[in-house]
């Protein structure tokens, strides 16, 4: 176990509270302008440094900033250089060489405003957030540019609302070293500029740690400045993230930054194109002539989809609305097109060492049948829960049911539901029974709890307290198989390998239930409950829900 993430004492003897990392390629053009912003920061020279990696340019990009640095002598800052490996890897390097215990990260076509190092560093302040996310500004004029940072806009908007995040991108990042590095950092098989980003990031929530999302850290950008250059950022994205969803094929649902439109619309361009040239032919053989009316059909539906970003757009300028047509079908198009492309050229093994938790098709064969299963426990158990009900009634004031945060899939805090089993004030007796403090483990149970009432006692006996769970199951927060869900006390104690259980919902029955129980210790449950992660299978869920019958008849560890 480990002290909470925000206990990162920075390297002996260094009063530097962050190192920011700028990965450049043939970027002599624009580095001079990064510099400049960095140097020009509110927060004291001395208490960051700034490391350029130099990814194999063949421009003189490594001229320009050494030409810099000599005309900043006292500046901190390191010129790195590698052979060309991409920007995931240049930044990896820039980590590794990197002293302070922040790490800060933006591109070399960026200038961050004055404020930008101070505003990252204050989100750090909480000691629970490990990684943070800034925000674009531009000073362009053209209309692809002026579009692109409305489609970010936007974007923040969905962001702004959300005390936790999923998704970071490297124009303006921070994270804890320890953690950067802990978790290996950017994955380098992304050789080029396109989601190595959102992977790290999906990571890092996968195992519950907070990223928060912070629109005051600004740097001004420079962003496409036309329509080809923005079709070419797009198809790439979508042709790797055709990798990224199948290492985190969760995400193919919802991330915290995705719009749920842009998916339909990839998905109505794609079918406008399958129709296009069968409305065609239509023109010349009768039978095909609906396809003309189910072309015009998708293209009304793509375009009532994007009718309130048009309008967002339309509060800027009418033009750039008009503008807005064209470019969000090309989007859609970009996308789908590179996404279908790297779906075929990825087909088949996942290359690199990753592998996904649950794959897509078993995640969706598990959701399928914790529905069925929760409708068939609420069915079974809703005349055994009313029994109880007036059982507890009668046994002990008190409400009929004890609901407790727990934290579930990705870290996600939720509401988990039971059948009280302990008189009213069980939690506020709890310090009078145990010292907390003189535990060795964060964890207990007591074999003969004074708190637990007489109907308690059977309803924990027979694992009756637990029926409320099928409807946390029904509704997404519990499978019917998976770790413990945990209290939050709890988690914040787990170490980095530890943090892998939260990447998948926790369950009313798992392998603590069939080993034991209560009786496990802590390291033993978290071990059994890694290896049915690192292990699983759906034949697998069956065994432990079978296994789980005979395990509540003996009654070991059932306190």
């Amino acid at each position: 176990m480990q002290q909470p993430v925000g206990s990162i004492p920075a390297p002996e003897g260094c009063s530097l509270r962050c190192s920011i990392i700028v990965p450049v390629y043939n970027g002599a053009s624009v580095i001079t302008r990064c510099l400049d912003a960095l140097a020009a920061q509110t927060i004291p020279p001395d208490r960051y440094e700034i490391i350029v990696v130099d990814d194999g340019s063949r421009d003189d990009t490594a001229e320009q900033v050494n030409e810099w640095m000599a005309r900043h002598p006292g500046r901190p800052i390191r010129l790195l250089r590698q052979e060309n490996a991409g920007p995931a890897a240049a930044r990896n390097h820039g980590a590794r060489m990197a002293q302070a215990p922040i790490l800060l990260f933006t591109d070399a076509d960026c200038a961050p405003m004055p404020d930008w190092v101070e505003t990252m560093l204050a989100a750090f302040e909480d000691p629970e957030v490990v990684g943070v996310k800034g925000a674009y500004l531009t000073d362009q004029r053209g209309l692809v540019p002026r579009f692109v940072q409305a489609e970010y806009e936007d974007r923040y908007d969905r962001m702004r609302g959300l005390a936790q995040i999923d998704f970071i991108d490297t124009y303006s990042a921070g994270y804890r070293r320890e953690i950067f590095l802990e978790n290996g950092g950017f994955d380098p098989i992304f050789t080029t500029a396109s989601v190595e980003d959102q992977e790290f990031s999906f990571r890092l929530a996968q195992k519950g740690y907070r990223l928060v999302f912070e629109p005051r850290a600004r740097v001004r950008h420079l962003h496409d400045s036309d329509l080809g250059e923005y079709a070419r950022r797009k198809y790439f994205i979508g042709f790797w993230k055709a990798l990224l969803t199948r290492w985190h094929p969760e995400r193919m649902v919802q991330d915290s930054h995705t719009p749920q439109v842009l998916k339909i619309q990839i998905v109505l361009a794609g079918l406008f194109l399958a129709c296009l040239p069968l409305a065609l032919l239509g023109l010349a053989w009768p039978p095909l002539r609906w396809f003309g009316g189910a072309l015009v059909l998708v293209a009304l539906l793509f375009l009532a989809t994007a009718l309130p970003f048009l309008a967002k757009l339309a509060r800027h300028s009418w033009l750039l609305a008009l503008v807005g047509i064209p470019m969000l079908v090309t989007r859609a198009v970009a996308l789908g097109a590179g996404y279908l492309l790297g779906t075929i050229h990825f087909a088949g093994t996942v290359p690199g060492a990753r592998q996904p938790v649950i794959p897509g098709w078993k995640r969706l064969c598990k959701r399928i049948i914790d529905i069925v299963g929760a409708l068939i426990g609420l069915a079974f158990s809703i005349p055994l829960v009313a029994i109880a009900a007036l059982a507890i009634k009668l046994d002990s004031p008190g409400p009929v049911f004890y609901c407790q945060t727990r934290i579930g899939e990705n870290g996600r805090p939720f509401r988990m539901f039971k059948l009280r089993s302990m008189v009213q004030d069980a939690d506020q007796q709890l310090e009078k029974l145990v010292d907390l403090n003189q535990l060795r483990e964060p964890v207990f149970k007591l074999a003969n709890d004074p708190r637990v009432t007489r109907v308690g006692r059977i309803l924990r006996r027979t694992s009756l307290d637990e029926t409320p769970q099928f409807y946390n199951v029904l509704i997404g927060d519990m499978s019917l198989v998976g770790p413990r869900p945990e209290e939050a006390r709890i988690v914040a104690l787990y170490d980095d390998r530890f943090r892998r259980r939260l990447a998948v919902k926790p369950g009313m029955t798992g392998p603590m239930q069939i080993n034991g129980r209560g009786d496990l210790t802590l390291s033993e449950r978290l071990e059994l409950e890694l290896e049915y992660i690192d292990n699983y299978s759906l034949l697998r869920d069956f065994v432990i829900i079978f296994r789980t019958f005979p395990a509540i008849w003996r009654g070991n560890g059932a306190y």
